[in-house]
């Protein structure tokens, strides 16, 4: 399953600069672990869970997701771990995800115009910066403070630097209800009504070298690696809030503001992945509250989710219109069920006809937004509505199917 979503996204990512962003999130059966076999214990070390690691696809330009091109799903094991965590081989870690993850995505984006991997703090190993396959760049959130080879820390480094500009930046509620500084929508993540608040930050970036680290490296990683580092700080915080620091490690090189802006741009699209898991777990399937209780099949209903999960997010985005083609999330064969659907839900006022090109994704888009329950007028479509609205076509659409196959079936004559 997860070769032929692969192969979906990688013609959908052909010519075009990508970024793909990569997470980790985990399925935690707390207070649900009756009969679940075959999973060892969550984040919390006591209840059972398990943890998955996709890469999902953007469009640099557009912003919108592409879809899902790879997914780790594992549990742990129940035995402690005998050897420390520091002495151990990264490739004997749970964090070598994170390597393979910008390998994987070299693998299978060759058709692409452009490659960035961008990550959170987890992201931040000295191993995946150093072992970067060619052709695929990488934007990371700093972690640690770490020793530079010009005398200094890398964090220290960027206060001797002038800044190159001022830049406002939209910043996720740290929770659900959090009202923010500035009640103000997220348009970030279209779909989702979360407040936010925006940050004024100043934007600094210069190169740095990185001294390998005297603990948890590889004797075959080199003993140094030469990065920039872009850092947005926040100016004039408010006093009740923490301010925004956001160290960005890339590859790419920065050499003026536009691109210092770029890099804080390019690091935001890694939010897309959260709506991903937000359309998996709590605002769409639901994974926690499953009643399958086997690991193997829990970890193939996962892969299922995150392909639905991708697919929402796809049509939410498309909503307002896109020149992407509708086959980027349904099979060719459904599009004559689509056809028969459409004129059928559509009003006698002009803003209940479907204003979008034959066959487009937007046309798609409105079709499922509307069997979903939307009624083309006061707020779009989220993403609970177009889930809703494609379990709907689904079934519309087997229907139709088989329709079709008795129809041919009675025309058949019998000599």
């Amino acid at each position: 399953m997860l070769e032929t979503l692969a192969g979906r996204t990688m013609a959908s990512a052909a010519g075009r600069r990508i970024v793909v962003a990569q997470d980790t999130t985990e399925i935690n059966f707390a207070g649900r672990e009756a009969n679940r076999r075959g999973l060892g214990p969550a984040g919390d070390g006591v209840s059972a869970g398990f943890f998955i690691h996709p890469l999902v696809a953007i469009d640099s330009e557009t912003e919108a997701v592409l879809g899902l091109l790879d997914a780790h799903i594992w549990t742990r094991d129940d035995a402690a771990e005998t050897v420390p965590r520091r002495q151990r081989a990264i490739e004997d870690k749970e964090s070598i995800r994170w390597l393979k993850g910008v390998e994987r995505a070299g693998e299978l984006l060759t058709d692409a115009a452009s490659v960035v991997v961008v990550g959170d703090r987890e992201n931040d190993i000295y191993s995946c910066f150093a072992r970067r396959p060619a052709g695929v760049d990488l934007i990371v959130r700093a972690a640690q403070d770490r020793a530079l080879v010009e005398d200094a820390s890398l964090f220290a480094s960027a206060a001797a630097w002038p800044e190159l500009t001022q830049m406002l930046v939209k910043v996720a509620p740290r929770r659900v209800g959090d009202p923010g500084r500035i009640a103000t929508v997220w348009r970030f993540v279209r779909g989702f009504s979360r407040t936010a608040r925006n940050a004024g930050v100043a934007l600094r970036a210069g190169p740095v070298t990185l001294k390998r680290p005297r603990n948890g490296f590889a004797r075959t990683d080199p003993e140094t690696v030469s990065m920039t580092l872009v850092e947005a700080r926040e100016i004039n915080p408010p006093s009740n809030e923490e301010p925004l620091c956001w160290r960005l490690l890339t590859t790419i090189e920065v050499g003026d503001a536009a691109a210092a802006r770029e890099i804080v741009r390019l690091y935001r699209l890694r939010w897309r992945i959260e709506e991903v898991f937000r359309a998996l777990k709590s605002d769409g399937m639901r994974l926690e509250e499953t009643q399958v209780h086997a690991a193997v099949r829990l970890f193939k209903l996962a892969v299922v989710g995150l392909a639905a999960a991708c697919r929402t997010i796809q049509l939410v985005d498309a909503r307002d219109g896109s020149p992407r083609p509708a086959t980027d999330v349904i099979d060719p064969t459904l599009l004559p069920a689509a056809e028969a659907i459409g004129p059928t839900l559509e009003g006698k006022t002009e803003r209940q006809k479907n204003p979008h090109p034959l066959h487009s994704l937007a046309w798609l888009s409105w079709i499922i937004a509307r069997l979903g329950g939307w009624n083309c007028y006061y707020k779009p479509p989220g993403p609970k509505t177009m889930r809703a609205g494609w379990a709907r076509f689904a079934t519309m659409a087997a229907g139709f199917t088989i329709a079709e196959v008795l129809k041919a079936e009675s025309n058949v004559r019998i000599p």
